[in-house]
């Protein structure tokens, strides 16, 4: 049955004054459209230079794994950007359809139907279009634009470009342009937001048990990460989201000052290599001699830009900002982060951030 409690390795070498990596079990939970598991603040300060973890056992939702400091210590925040173009006769198209969609819909349909445009009580042939007239004048710049001479030459080019094509001819409008008029459309690129991503954490351990309760400590990490990756039974229909897991760079009792923070992981990946020297070597009771432990976890939720104004807890941060010519806090608009240490080195100091 899995329990709560906390693993441990290497079972001496993390004390209080160590850097380590803490890796909290949590139960996968939506309420609302979002994860509703205990939040990061709940964590509770371990006293890991006095706690004895040397029962064999596999842990379940709020275990605790305490590893070492990986070597390959290191986040990639990406925004996705994409390419995007609309040449001029796409663009007056969409500004004419979405002023008829706006104001003069009703216009340019009874315009369509009885050749003349309705606005209030009068009716108004597209000829008598005045100023005053809004919803004519949408109608008839419309018109006016589509039968302009650079759009008509651009329409019977592109209907030409079409009608060659369906011979198996290879085309394009705009080398068709090139070739009559010397010239061609000018696609207006611009780089545009396109995204949101999800970032991806890789980390390699290495494990060398040198005694029986490290040897137990290992087995019991290696299996307490293959069971809560796993999909969960419910039933023989449905599957159940496996557990997630929540990593946070540890100072001693304190999150770390300032390595990078995560939100809440799915371990999408997991190898453990058994023959860690590339040669196969056990002690007596079985336990490799080395071991390698791969593990790949996946950030739930994308970054955002107010993540980075709350502290640990997930709450606001006061609204506070450090200032290197007076070297203190001062009040102010200028943003929500607190940069340098105070008394209080667990509140007081807010690292890279996400």
């Amino acid at each position: 049955m899995p329990a709560k409690g906390l693993l441990r390795y290497p079972y001496e070498a993390i004390t209080q004054n160590t850097d380590y990596l803490q890796i909290r079990i949590f139960k996968y939970e939506r309420k609302g459209g979002v994860t509703d598991g205990p939040k990061p603040s709940e964590g509770q300060a371990f006293d890991v230079s006095n706690y004895v973890s040397n029962k064999a056992k596999v842990l379940g939702p709020d275990g605790v794994i305490i590893l070492p400091m990986p070597s390959n210590i290191q986040d990639s925040n990406v925004v996705s950007y994409d390419n995007d173009s609309m040449n001029t006769f796409a663009a007056q198209g969409v500004a004419a359809v979405q002023g008829l969609m706006g104001g003069g819909g009703k216009a340019f349909s009874e315009f369509v139907g009885r050749g003349k445009a309705a606005v209030g009580a009068d009716e108004i042939t597209l000829g008598e279009a005045t100023p005053g007239n809004t919803n004519a004048e949408k109608v008839k710049a419309a018109f006016q634009t589509a039968v302009s001479n650079d759009a008509g030459r651009a329409i019977s080019a592109n209907l030409a470009v079409s009608a060659v094509n369906l011979f198996g001819a290879n085309v394009s409008f705009n080398s068709l342009l090139a070739r009559t008029d010397s010239k061609i459309l000018n696609p207006n690129m611009e780089l545009l937001f396109n995204n949101v991503t999800l970032r991806t954490f890789r980390f390699s351990f290495k494990f060398a048990p040198r005694d029986p309760n490290e040897a137990t400590a290992v087995k019991s990490i290696i299996r307490t990460f293959k069971k809560n990756m796993a999909a969960q039974k419910e039933g023989e229909i449905f599957l159940k989201t496996p557990n997630i897991f929540k990593l946070t760079y540890r100072k001693g009792n304190q999150n770390h000052p300032f390595l990078h923070r995560f939100k809440d992981c799915a371990l999408s990946d997991m190898s453990v290599q058994y023959t860690g020297d590339n040669v196969y070597a056990t002690y007596s009771d079985g336990t490799p001699i080395s071991m390698i432990m791969n593990l790949t976890f996946k950030e739930m939720m994308p970054i955002y830009s107010d993540d980075y104004d709350k502290d640990d807890s997930g709450t606001a941060m006061p609204n506070q900002s450090y200032t290197s010519s007076t070297d203190e806090y001062v009040e102010g608009p200028q943003g929500n982060l607190i940069y340098g240490a105070g008394q209080n080195s667990s509140t007081d100091v807010e690292g890279v951030g996400f």
